[in-house]
């Protein structure tokens, strides 16, 4: 086992495939929704992740006006929080979360603040005082307005941030802002990040005396 270390002083968390694991209730959602459109649910599966709902929509209906795109997200996003069947955490999650109490770190994330506190509560895990959700940003990920914002709210550069994401959207998000990246679980392998770990048991957050964080990510 080899071991990298990473510094920075604050830390943006992006929740599903993340903090949490909520592919079932995504995929349950998403497969209804595309074969009411006509699509293949498992195309449409490759480009929800990340995203908000309404992106995605026209990412796959790119011809479909965007007020129908709104209009339907605002209908996912209930359809998706009123399911928490299945939402767990990913493994380390909580002890990850707990050992960033005090330390500088937001929540930054496409769900919404109730689907992100939903989700959240049904996985057991603590809400950063911190959070950037859908309503706060004008563009979805990929865009990097969302980890800009995080960033802004906890007052540290872009380059002095780490961002933790699964998705292909979002670490490109992540990058766009200037940050580096540790990619978490599968999605996330073939994408490059700075560091990958399967889970957040492969992770060791040290707080450092000058106020910096260190992380320790442990590669098997």
């Amino acid at each position: 086992m080899s071991a990298t270390v990473l510094e920075a002083r604050a830390l943006l968390l992006d929740m599903d495939g993340t903090l949490v694991n909520s592919d079932a209730v995504v995929e349950r959602c998403w497969r209804r929704w595309a074969l009411k459109q006509g699509l293949d649910p498992e195309a449409a599966l490759k480009v929800v992740h990340g995203r908000q709902g309404y992106a995605t929509m026209a990412a796959l209906l790119p011809d479909r006006p965007m007020e129908q795109n709104y209009a339907e997200n605002r209908v996912m996003l209930a359809e998706e929080t009123a399911d928490i069947d299945g939402v767990v955490p990913i493994g380390g999650a909580a002890a990850f979360m707990a050992s960033l109490a005090g330390l500088p770190h937001a929540l930054v994330t496409s769900a919404d603040a109730a689907l992100a506190r939903a989700r959240m509560t049904a996985a057991a895990l603590p809400m950063p005082e911190i959070r950037v959700t859908a309503e706060l940003v004008g563009a979805s990920k990929p865009d990097p307005e969302g980890f800009l914002k995080g960033a802004a709210e906890l007052g540290f550069a872009p380059a002095d941030c780490i961002v933790f994401e699964d998705s292909e959207a979002g670490i490109a998000a992540g990058r766009a802002a200037g940050m580096r990246i540790v990619g978490i679980g599968p999605r996330a392998a073939a994408l490059s990040p700075d560091a990958h770990v399967e889970d957040l048991t492969q992770l060791r957050v040290e707080a450092v005396g000058d106020g910096s964080i260190r992380l320790h990510i442990d590669a098997r």
